[in-house]
């Protein structure tokens, strides 16, 4: 068992989090049951998730399940790969569906909280996925979105930092060098999207409103990168938006 992670928005999580990531290759249980840990109970900063129905939009393994089901949520899990759904030796639970963040298989307003953790980049058109998000999210409810941006030091995943290079010539490169294509392959499962873009996205959303817009992983004494054109590009990591359906 890992020792709880620090409060949030305090420096020292941020450093917990941050050496969390060493594990993810070598012991992805342990990496991702805290991730998700810490995400789930971030999740339950803004709403008492007892009781509430929660999409998770690209939820992968089950990890985000445990997390948010410990709280007292009722978990649904979507994902447009099947394999992701079964990676670490995870089984696949029925509460789980395939199928695309851009048009999600769920009737308008069909649940309390729609969350998707770091897949956004990884969709061609991530305002029509924010959009499909806001769409299923009933009067009330709460969408937590959040995403890498490219511009930052991880943007690249496995590519950085050669993905400052340009992303093609990052994969590229990665191909040659391990003799396979990246997972995150830039153009095909990996695209450029920036803190700008989904701000401009946000400004023209009529049916939320805003309860927070930051760096997800920074202590709170930084949010206020998010508010600098360019510095936002490369000092946020991961944007997070959080907003409340109308």
């Amino acid at each position: 068992m890992s020792a709880p992670l620090p409060p949030l928005g305090s420096l020292a999580r941020s450093r917990a989090l941050l050496a969390a990531f060493r594990y993810e290759q070598s012991d992805p249980a342990r990496f991702y049951s805290l991730l998700a840990g810490d995400s789930a109970r971030q999740v339950a900063h803004y709403v008492d998730l007892a009781g509430r129905t929660v999409l998770d939009v690209g939820g992968g393994p089950g990890y985000f399940a445990d997390a948010f089901r410990a709280l007292g949520a009722t978990y649904v899990g979507l994902d447009a790969d099947a394999g992701e759904l079964s990676l670490h030796g995870r089984e696949v639970t029925q509460d789980t569906v395939l199928g695309s963040g851009m048009a999600l298989p769920f009737r308008t307003g069909a649940v309390d909280v729609c969350y998707s953790s770091n897949v956004l980049e990884h969709v061609p058109r991530p305002e029509a996925m924010a959009d499909e998000m806001v769409r299923v999210t009933r009067p009330g409810g709460l969408v937590f979105l959040s995403y890498n941006n490219w511009l930052a030091p991880n943007g690249g995943h496995e590519t950085a930092p050669w993905h400052y290079l340009g992303g093609r010539r990052a994969a590229e490169r990665y191909a040659r060098r391990h003799g396979r294509r990246p997972k995150n392959d830039f153009g095909v499962s990996l695209f450029r999207t920036s803190v700008a873009q989904m701000l401009r996205w946000l400004e023209d959303q009529r049916d939320v409103d805003v309860v927070d817009v930051r760096p997800r992983y920074h202590p709170d004494w930084a949010r206020w990168v998010v508010q600098v054109p360019l510095v936002r590009e490369v000092a946020t990591w991961n944007l997070l938006l959080v907003l409340r359906k109308r």
